[in-house]
This record gives C-alpha cells, sequence and structure tokens, in this order.
C-alpha cells in the first residue's frame, strides 16, 4: 500500500507539473531547455556543497497519527503524501530540477509520468534495499558514504538529458 501511494503520488505531482507546462510553451524551446539545464546544473552544484541554496520544501514530518488511524489505508496516504514531493523533505536537488523539466518540457504525458513513476519509485526503493540488507546500520553508513555523489551524478544528468546527450 505504501508504495502504491507513493506511485500515485508521484503522478499526482508529475500531471499537475505537465498540466501547467502549457503556460511556459509561448518561450522559445531553446530558452526553456536553457532553463532546464541551468537549473540542473544549480542542483548539482548544491548538492556537491558549492551553492549555499535553501530548497522550497515543507520542512516537516507527516504525522505518525497517519498509520496509527488504519494501517492500510494510513500506509497509502503516508506513501502519497511523500511521493507529491510537497508534504515532507526532500533533502536532494534532482527532484526539483525534474519538477522543473517537466514544467518547461511542454511535450507529451509520457515524460512526465515516468518522471512521477521514478520519484515514487525511488522513494520506495530506498527503505525496500535497506530492509533487504539484512543490516540497516551498515546499510545506512554505506548510503551515507555515498550519498552526495549519487545526487551530484542525477542532476548532471538531468542537465545532460537536457542538452540532448543522454537520450
Amino acid at each position: 500500500m505504501f508504495t502504491c501511494g507513493l506511485l500515485a503520488g508521484g503522478v499526482l505531482s508529475a500531471g499537475v507539473l505537465w498540466l501547467a507546462s502549457g503556460l511556459f510553451t509561448p518561450l522559445p524551446a531553446g530558452v526553456r531547455q536553457g532553463l532546464v539545464v541551468a537549473v540542473a546544473l544549480l542542483a548539482a552544484l548544491r548538492d556537491a556543497g558549492r551553492l549555499p541554496l535553501r530548497l522550497p520544501q515543507n520542512a516537516r514530518q507527516i504525522p505518525q497519527d497517519v498509520l496509527r488511524r488504519h494501517l492500510a489505508r494510513g500506509a497509502m496516504q503516508f506513501g502519497f503524501e511523500l511521493g507529491t514531493g510537497v508534504r515532507t523533505y526532500v533533502s536532494a536537488s534532482a527532484p526539483y530540477a525534474i519538477a522543473v523539466a517537466v514544467l518547461l518540457s511542454g511535450g507529451s504525458y509520457g515524460p512526465a509520468l515516468a518522471a512521477g513513476l521514478g520519484f515514487g519509485a525511488g522513494r520506495a526503493l530506498t527503505p525496500a534495499l535497506r530492509r533487504l540488507s539484512g543490516d540497516g546500520e551498515r546499510w545506512d553508513d554505506r548510503l551515507a558514504v555515498r550519498l552526495s555523489a549519487m545526487t551530484v551524478v542525477c542532476s548532471v544528468l538531468i542537465a545532460a538529458a537536457a542538452c540532448g546527450v543522454v537520450r
């Protein structure tokens, strides 16, 4: 239920961004592409610790009583709220770069859907892999060593994709 909620929340957010993307279609494609690249590179610099930039986010956690009321429905709601990316912390900058890419793309819904599903799946993968590791503390330690590089690489890949280098 949690994973279904994450995926549904990601798809909803991506759908809203895609719908709003029509407002930006009067801008020339090159300008929109340049903005996506610029935001992705700023995201990479932020995650590399080179740019002190606060992310626009709701800096609070989802209340635990969501899960206490009804476990299955609560897990779905908890996942949905996390999956939207607007209800709680999003520590990496790459999701913001992807959101800007969806917002400025003005293209078909397919890439937006993929972005939303990817965000939800990424959020679901973290606790699943931690649990499957058998040693959550050790997994956390290994993740901490790699997390900064992973977030920077994600933002650089977004910039490269927007430039047409990666397709």
